[in-house]
Order: structure tokens, then C-alpha cells, then sequence
């Protein structure tokens, strides 16, 4: 069970998918009453903001898969290929979802339920539904695989910050999946009583952590490094890099910092959302500071980009690169 084969099963999975949603989106036009749900005009700004950061966090929650997928690609594939495809595939695939999703909640009231079981209801027979429950698992097992496979990644990169990274042995592998699954299964178990509470709690948080790494990660990308980084030193603590980043660590600690007076979620609140009439801009103020603090901090390290004063022109691959170096 492999690389590959993932890859064929992903194939299989997002065809069945496909056809299940889209006759769900036949059903739909068919049963709901569109017409009024579409004509519901009110407008809120927090919730409209609340919808972007919820899909803004499942956009940068998928940045890892990019990064994973990417690196066993051939050297001469086009940039503009892999962007094309992880634009389309990431558009597509949300809005598509979401945009159904936001559909049949207001159909069936909005409140929290069983809202699988209201999707699949949809199908209007047994086996119809039997054959979409298949589908939803199907694509979850697939998703999973992926997800497990991303955590090991991430975790065996962070480890490597602080140890030039070797092989790892298939016990050491499985100890890192079966602990990865273990922790998953058991936090969908605690929430499974109330889904969509927790689940949107925990885009939230996500966001929180992920939208100043990001802001570090494309500015020192596109910006600073002008897509060149020397891809061994990534994993050598004595390298070019080092272990630590003092500039780019200052900068996550305090984009992280600023989010929290704008933050509004279920875990906590901050001072001024009151003020805001409700919104959370906490992801925009995220964004945006610390883009220009590292650009500022950072511009002058030429030390550390390959072709600077002290290292030789870089492969030119895109990495993704991890706050313990950039």
C-alpha cells in the first residue's frame, strides 16, 4: 500500500463522488424548494465573513497535500500545471461541496442534526442511499489515507529540523500512522454529538495557526528566496538554514498574537468583535502584519538564499519550507 496505489483509489474515489453529487444536485433541483431559499435576501455581514474563514481554513488545510504530492513530480513539470491543478481541484471541489452543503442546510432548517443522513436521504430509495453512504465512505477512506500520510510527513519534517533526517524504518512508520489514526478516530468519536459545533470551531483554530505561516511561507517564497532554496540544507540543522529561524519564528509568535482581539469563535472571543458588529477579521489582520514584518525582518538576510553571498545558485524546486528554516 503505497504512493501509487492511493493515487488509483483517489482516482476511483473522486469519480464516485462526482456522480453521487451530482445527481444529489439533480435531487435537489428536483425536490427543494429553490426558489425561496434563493430569494432570502437578508445579508450578515459575520456570517458572510464567518463562511470565508471557514473556507479560507479548508484551503490552507490542504497546503500540506500540495506540498506532498508535488516533490515526487518530474523536474521538467510545468509550474503552471501544478497551479492550474491544485486551483481547479481546491475550487471545485469546495465551492462545489460547500455551495451544496449551504443549500441543503437551508432546506432542512440550518440546525444541527443528522445532516448526513439528511443528504442521503435525497437518494428517494434504499438502495439509492445504501449506494451513497458507499460513496461518502469510500471518499473518507481515501481522504484519510491521505490525511495519515500528511501528518507523518509533517511530523518526520519537524523532527528533521533538529536531526539531519535518515530513513525510517516501517516499524518506526507504523508507530507514527497507528498514532496519527488513533488520535483522529478518537476526536471524530468525541465530537460526533455535535459536528458541525466542533468542526467549525476547529477550522477556526486551524486558521488561527495556519494564516501567519502561510504569510511567511509565500513572502519568503515569491519575495525573498524568488523561488530558488538550496533543498538539502532544508534538512540539515548545520546548513545554510540552521535550525532555527529567530526572524521568521518572531513573526509567527506575533501574527498569532494580533489575531486574538479580532478572534469570535466557540473557544474564545476577543475584545473587539463586539465592535465589529460581530465579525472575524482575525484572519485578515493575520494575513497582512505579518507578510510585512517578516518582509521587513528578512529582506536583507541574503545569507540564506541560495545564490547569496555565500551559497551557490539553487535547484529552483518548489519546497515547502518549515518555520524552523524560513
Amino acid at each position: 500500500v503505497g504512493y501509487r496505489l492511493i493515487h488509483r483509489v483517489g482516482k476511483v474515489a473522486a469519480a464516485i463522488g462526482a456522480v453521487a453529487f451530482l445527481y444529489l444536485g439533480v435531487q435537489m433541483a428536483r425536490t427543494a424548494p429553490l426558489g425561496s431559499i434563493l430569494g432570502e435576501h437578508h445579508f450578515s455581514a459575520p456570517l458572510f465573513l464567518l463562511a470565508m474563514s471557514l473556507s479560507a481554513s479548508w484551503q490552507l488545510g490542504f497546503g500540506p497535500y500540495v506540498a506532498d504530492s508535488s516533490r515526487y513530480l518530474p523536474r521538467d513539470t510545468p509550474p503552471s500545471s501544478v497551479f492550474w491543478a491544485t486551483m481547479g481541484g481546491g475550487v471545485l471541489g469546495a465551492q462545489w461541496s460547500m455551495g451544496f452543503g449551504a443549500l441543503a442546510a437551508a432546506w432542512h432548517g440550518g440546525g444541527e442534526g443528522d445532516e448526513v443522513g439528511n443528504i442521503v436521504g435525497m437518494g428517494g430509495s434504499a438502495a439509492i442511499t445504501l449506494l451513497l453512504y458507499f460513496a461518502i465512505a469510500f471518499g473518507k477512506l481515501t481522504v484519510n489515507v491521505l490525511n495519515t500520510y500528511g501528518g507523518f510527513m509533517s511530523m518526520v519534517t519537524g523532527i528533521s529540523g533538529f536531526r539531519r533526517i535518515g530513513p525510517v524504518s516501517p516499524f518506526a512508520r507504523s508507530l507514527y500512522v497507528g498514532g496519527i489514526m488513533l488520535a483522529g478516530t478518537t476526536l471524530a468519536l468525541l465530537g460526533r454529538g455535535h459536528f458541525l459545533e466542533s468542526f467549525s470551531t476547529f477550522l477556526l483554530c486551524l486558521l488561527t495557526f495556519f494564516t501567519p505561516w502561510s504569510a511567511i511561507n509565500l513572502v519568503d517564497f515569491y519575495l525573498l528566496s524568488h523561488e530558488q532554496y538550496d533543498i538539502e540544507a532544508l534538512a540539515d540543522p548545520r546548513g545554510r538554514y540552521g535550525a532555527w529561524n529567530a526572524r521568521a519564528l518572531t513573526t509567527y509568535a506575533v501574527g498569532i498574537l494580533v489575531q486574538l482581539p479580532f478572534l469570535s469563535s466557540e473557544l474564545y472571543t476577543g475584545p473587539l468583535v463586539a465592535r465589529l458588529g460581530g465579525a472575524d477579521v482575525s484572519w485578515i489582520v493575520g494575513l497582512v502584519l505579518p507578510a510585512l514584518m517578516y518582509w521587513l525582518l528578512a529582506r536583507r538576510d541574503q545569507g540564506a538564499v541560495p545564490g547569496g553571498k555565500d551559497g551557490a545558485p539553487g535547484s529552483g524546486v518548489p519546497a515547502p519550507v518549515g518555520l524552523r528554516s524560513r
